[in-house]
């Protein structure tokens, strides 16, 4: 398939495309990223709400392992380490900016203000790609850089969240 888009029927028949696509999201002709990232918002705030901080964390260390294996398998499928389709990667990203405000703020709701403001520094944060998330875009060309440079983004935009939270009552 190396070079051509992804098609449902190819993702539907792999289980580790079917997951770097987060259930075929990533599959979207417009913005997959941003598509993956709203995907996200439901499980988020589901983990959030009903598992304890250690299922939080566990949840993240389980998408971090099977993103970087479905990234990889998707990556050579599709001929490019970071292709657009893979989004496994906002997942975690918007998981990571969205929990950190919520335990260390002591949220105990997640609401349409929370969710909003978590999205749109994470998808800003991943979209930029400001230092050092350029780092692992630029210099890991694999499963561990797709998923990486997600992660620091989702961390930046918690930080910013904890800023701009407070701001907002």
């Amino acid at each position: 398939m190396n070079g051509e888009a992804p098609t449902a029927a190819e993702v539907i028949k792999s289980p580790a495309l079917l997951l770097a696509t987060w259930w075929g999201t990533g599959l979207s002709p417009r913005a997959p990223g941003t598509v993956g990232s709203l995907a996200a918002l439901p499980f988020c705030s589901i983990w959030l709400l009903y598992l304890p901080p250690w299922g939080v964390a566990g949840v993240a260390l389980l998408l971090l392992f099977l993103g970087v294996w479905a990234a990889e398998q998707a990556g050579a499928a599709w001929g490019k380490p970071d292709h657009g389709a893979i989004v496994i990667d906002e997942v975690l990203g918007q998981l990571l900016a969205l929990a950190l405000p919520y335990y260390v703020l002591g949220a105990s709701a997640v609401s349409f203000q929370f969710l909003l403001v978590g999205f749109v520094l994470f998808r800003l944060f991943d979209i930029a790609k400001p230092w050092p998330v350029s780092y692992f875009d630029n210099h890991w060309k694999s499963g561990w850089g797709v998923m990486l440079d997600d992660v620091v983004a989702g961390l930046l935009a918690g930080l910013g969240a904890l800023l701009v939270l407070p701001l907002l009552g």
